[in-house]
């Protein structure tokens, strides 16, 4: 029984995980990976970070502008709800007493 050549992929590891075999290499960045870090995508083999460039799936990058940012937000946010109840509370008060007597709940 004749055995079959060995390849260059059995030799090679994943570019994730040292320890785990690679199974195929991205097209895109010609990087060998194992099956959890590689998928098709449109007829192609593609890594993970591949994939997200190609479909423009970026994650977002959240610096000091955007903890900035998200700060802004959750102070002007409070400060919106603090002026909606505060002129909800007046005008409450602005109701003539009158009306709650007469008034038949």
């Amino acid at each position: 029984m004749r055995e079959k050549p060995m390849t260059l992929i059995t030799y090679l590891r994943c570019f994730n995980h040292a320890r785990r075999e690679a199974t195929a290499f991205c097209t895109e960045c010609r990087r060998a990976f194992c099956r959890e870090c590689i998928t098709e995508h449109e007829g192609r083999v593609v890594c993970t970070p591949c994939l997200a460039s190609l479909t423009g799936d970026h994650k977002r990058e959240s610096g000091r502008l955007g903890l900035l940012l998200e700060g802004s937000v959750c102070i002007l946010s409070s400060f919106v709800l603090w002026a909606l109840f505060y002129h909800l509370g007046t005008a409450l008060q602005r109701i003539p007493t009158q009306l709650h007597e007469t008034f038949a709940w």
